[in-house]
């Protein structure tokens, strides 16, 4: 993990790069799967599930079989944890709702706004090198919240032909029964133009690697939206000697292990502190399992020393981190300066893994410094907030006029006309 010091800001966009995507590469790839799924449907599943998951399959949905066995092999500690989890996650998310906005803005005109749940949403789980089931519960709980009319999963299986164990629990306990046997590209095709068995769906959500991620992005040319631009995992640590230096060094390894692609950031004003944090590093990674993925990931990343509190929180605010972990004495001033952060964890008892898992915030949160405009998922995600308006006759007289002075001024005499004919029904009723 390379040391910068105090790097001006000119050199701070080539310095904190992001490991760059070989876009054209990827497209490459993905845009004939794309096709081959919008042409052959259920077929085209099939064929790619034996090509990219090396497995024959009989039927794209699990049998009930399969997810009661999943139950049965799941642990009762790893099924407490879920529950609590899934308890937090629902808590949080049902806090969101927010009710109907009704206000009579002059006399006579009242205009009003309500959430209404998006009907099909897809939602995409990994499951290869690490099975995200609690993605399940970031995604599914929202949905069966907002009141989503139909859930559709989609999961790559394994080489016996079935989705994880605890992907299929977590469904389940949620209350998700559309569960499909598809991964990368050709799931999100799937869901982008609809198969014999998978449904078209109106916006798709959930991590995925490049492949994924480009498929989504396609997706929104053919009328799907998704959940936001998202790239690989990261993690930026705003710390200084105030923080301890073994938290820290776990926190950013807990993200450096997602994949090789991923990258993790230390920002403080000590360089003794930032040594310590590498030495701990170093000893902690070889305990992973994942430590092959995590060295790799880490000389994607970098330790960013600064001088001043000032300088650091600009720094942050100009990378615009997924995650970001705040550690340091002056902890409510640097709170309060981010505006640029996925979600935020306070103080040095709160590792970003409590958001990942179970605090109760969401874990789907933009990354590659789309956090300077993107939201993390959340309640509204699965709505559409629409807006309504009523006019009397008393208040189209109050209002009238207004509209039809700004209409002719905009050239538009229809519209200047929509209110007039109606004016003039109302006066000529007097008479």
């Amino acid at each position: 993990m390379k040391i910068l010091d105090n790097p001006s800001k000119e050199t701070w966009a080539k310095k904190l790069a992001r490991p760059t995507f070989k876009t054209k590469q990827i497209n490459k790839i993905v845009k004939p799967i794309l096709r081959k799924v919008k042409r052959n449907g259920d077929k085209a599943l099939f064929k790619f599930a034996l090509e990219y998951d090396h497995v024959e399959l009989e039927s794209l949905f699990p049998t009930e079989l399969e997810i009661q066995s999943a139950a049965a092999a799941i642990s009762p500690e790893l099924k407490e944890a879920i529950q609590v989890a899934k308890t937090n996650i629902e808590r949080f998310h049902r806090a969101q709702e927010t009710p109907e906005l009704v206000d009579e803005v002059m006399p006579g005109v009242v205009c009003s706004r309500k959430s209404v749940p998006i009907q099909k949403v897809g939602l995409y789980i990994p499951g290869g090198t690490a099975p995200l089931f609690s993605t399940v519960l970031m995604l599914g709980i929202p949905a069966i919240l907002a009141g989503c009319k139909e859930i559709v999963l989609c999961s790559p299986p394994n080489k016996e032909g079935k989705i994880h164990p605890a992907i299929l629990y977590t469904a389940s306990l949620v209350g998700i029964t559309k569960i499909v046997k598809a991964g990368g590209a050709q799931a999100i095709a799937a869901m982008t133009f609809g198969t014999e068995s998978v449904p078209k769906v109106d916006k798709i959500f959930g991590p995925g690697n490049q492949f994924v991620t480009a498929a989504k992005q396609t997706a929104t040319k053919h009328g799907v939206a998704i959940d936001m631009p998202a790239g690989p995992s990261e993690l930026l640590v705003y710390a200084d000697n105030s923080a301890n230096a073994a938290f820290v060094a776990a926190d950013l390894l807990s993200q450096a292990e997602h994949g090789v692609d991923s990258q993790v950031i230390l920002v403080t004003d000590s360089e003794q502190f930032a040594k310590q944090v590498i030495i701990e590093i170093e000893e902690q990674l070889e305990d992973l399992p994942r430590k092959d993925i995590a060295k790799k990931a880490l000389s994607n990343s970098r330790a960013v020393l600064m001088n001043s509190a000032e300088k650091a929180i600009e720094l942050i605010n100009f990378y615009a981190p997924e995650h970001l972990i705040i550690s340091v004495r002056e902890e409510e001033s640097a709170v309060n300066s981010i505006y640029n952060a996925g979600s935020v964890f306070i103080g040095n008892f709160t590792p970003e893994s409590a958001g990942d898992y179970a605090s109760g915030t969401n874990h789907t949160l933009p990354t590659y410094g789309y956090a300077r405009n993107y939201s993390g998922v959340s309640l509204d995600s699965f709505v559409k907030k629409i807006t309504y308006q009523k006019i009397s006759p008393e208040g189209l007289k109050n209002l009238g006029p207004t509209i039809e002075i700004m209409a002719e001024n905009e050239l538009l005499d229809g519209h200047k006309n929509a209110v007039s004919i109606r004016l003039n029904y109302l006066k000529n009723q007097k008479k």
